[in-house]
C-alpha cells in the first residue's frame, strides 16, 4: 500500500466553525485517500457539530498518533478534553475556548517536531478568546515560531499564486518602521529557499511597493528608496531573482497572470485582499521557515455563522491535500511528477 503522511488536524477555537469544517471534511473519503487524518480537539465538542451538521461519524479516541489507522468514515481523535461543554455556546468569545486552541497547536507542533506526525493543519482560533486567555500571540505562526525558535512566514496559496507576508498581524502605523533593508532581504532569502524546496528550481521574486506608486523615487514616501531598493540589490547580489518594488495596485494582476512566482506583500491586507478578491474560500496558508509542515485554511473562526451548518469545509480539504503531497514529497514517495504540481498549489 502506497505511503500515507499522518496529519494532525487542530480542532481550533471551540465556539468557532473548526469543529463543524473538521467533521464535514472527514466524511469525505478523499482525505483518508491520500492521508490518515488525526484530529487533536475534544471529543464532545465535535460530537456538538456533528449534531449541527447532520454528519454522523463514530469517534475513535486514540492515546498517540501511532494508533491512528486512516479508516474512512471515521473520526480518529486525540481527546485532550479541556473544553467544559456547559459553557459551550457557537460563537461567543471564552477564554477557556482560547486557551484550548493554543494548547492543540503546541501539541501539534510538538508532534510534528517528535516525528509523530508527518504534517499539522490548523483549523482557526479566536485572536480575541486567545488575549483574553493571556496569550498575546499575534497568531499561530508565533505560537510555531516560539516552538521551533524560528521566524517563519506565511505564504499564501492560490493556484499558481503565491503571496509572502512581510508582516503578519501588526499594525498599519507600525509597519512602516519595521521595514529595513535586513528584514526585507531576510524574507526575499527565505522566499527563494522556500519555492526551490518546492520544486521551482528559478524562482522569480517580486516585491510589492509599500507607498502609492512605489514611492515615486521618494515623492510619496522613502521605504522603497532607503530600504527595499537596497535589500532588492543585496538579494541579486546573491543570485536571487527579485525585482521591484512594484507599485501594489498592478503588481498582483501580473502576478495573477504568470509573471512572477512569489510576490512579497509588505503588509497584512494589501496581500489578502488581493488573494481572497481572487478567490476567497480557495486560498490556503503554509508556513515557511519551519521545521516541521503545517498549512491552515485561509479564514477565520466565522463566528456569525458558527453552529448553523453554512460553513463551507472545502478550504479545509484543499488544506489538507496540500499539507498531505508536501509530506509525500518530503519522504521521496510521490508519484513522478508531483514537483510540477507544486507549481500548481504551492
Amino acid at each position: 500500500m502506497a505511503f500515507r503522511p499522518r496529519v494532525a488536524i487542530t480542532m481550533g477555537d471551540a465556539a468557532g466553525i473548526g469543529p463543524e469544517i473538521i467533521v464535514k471534511s472527514l466524511a469525505d473519503h478523499s482525505v483518508t485517500a491520500r492521508a490518515i487524518p488525526l484530529v487533536l480537539g475534544d471529543a464532545r465538542v465535535l460530537e456538538r457539530a456533528m449534531e449541527a451538521t447532520r454528519v454522523r461519524l463514530p469517534i475513535r479516541t486514540l492515546a498517540r498518533p501511532a494508533e491512528a489507522g486512516g479508516r474512512p468514515g471515521m473520526i480518529e481523535l486525540i481527546d485532550y478534553r479541556n473544553v467544559d461543554v456547559a459553557e459551550h455556546r457557537w460563537g461567543e468569545t471564552r477564554p477557556a475556548f482560547g486557551a484550548a486552541a493554543v494548547h492543540y497547536t503546541r501539541e501539534a507542533g510538538r508532534l510534528a517536531l517528535a516525528r509523530e506526525i508527518d504534517a499539522m493543519v490548523s483549523a482557526p482560533l479566536n485572536k480575541e478568546a486567545m488575549h483574553a486567555a493571556g496569550y498575546a500571540y499575534e497568531g499561530q505562526t508565533e505560537i510555531l515560531g516560539e516552538l521551533t525558535a524560528t521566524r517563519p512566514a506565511m505564504l499564501l496559496l492560490l493556484g499558481k499564486m503565491r503571496v509572502m507576508l512581510f508582516t503578519n498581524h501588526m499594525a498599519l502605523r507600525a509597519v512602516c518602521d519595521y521595514v529595513r533593508k535586513d528584514r526585507v532581504l531576510d524574507r526575499l532569502v527565505l522566499a527563494d529557499a522556500a519555492l526551490r524546496d518546492l520544486g521551482i528550481a528559478r524562482p522569480r521574486l517580486a516585491v510589492a511597493g509599500l507607498n502609492p506608486h512605489a514611492g515615486e523615487e521618494g515623492a510619496f514616501g522613502s521605504e522603497e528608496r532607503d530600504e527595499i531598493v537596497p535589500a532588492i540589490a543585496a538579494a541579486r547580489a546573491r543570485g536571487i531573482d527579485a525585482q521591484g518594488p512594484f507599485p501594489a495596485d498592478t503588481v498582483f494582476l501580473r502576478a495573477r497572470d504568470g509573471a512572477f512566482d512569489l510576490t512579497l506583500a509588505l503588509y497584512h491586507d494589501q496581500g489578502l485582499m488581493a488573494v481572497k478578491l481572487l478567490g476567497f474560500g480557495k486560498v490556503v496558508t503554509l508556513l515557511v521557515g519551519l521545521p516541521l509542515i503545517r498549512t491552515s485554511t485561509g479564514h477565520g473562526t466565522a463566528f456569525d455563522i458558527a453552529g448553523k451548518n453554512m460553513a463551507d469545509h472545502r478550504n479545509l480539504l484543499e488544506a489538507i491535500r496540500v499539507a498531505a503531497e508536501i509530506a509525500l514529497a518530503r519522504r521521496g514517495a510521490a508519484e513522478p511528477g508531483l514537483a510540477a504540481a507544486y507549481g500548481r498549489v504551492a
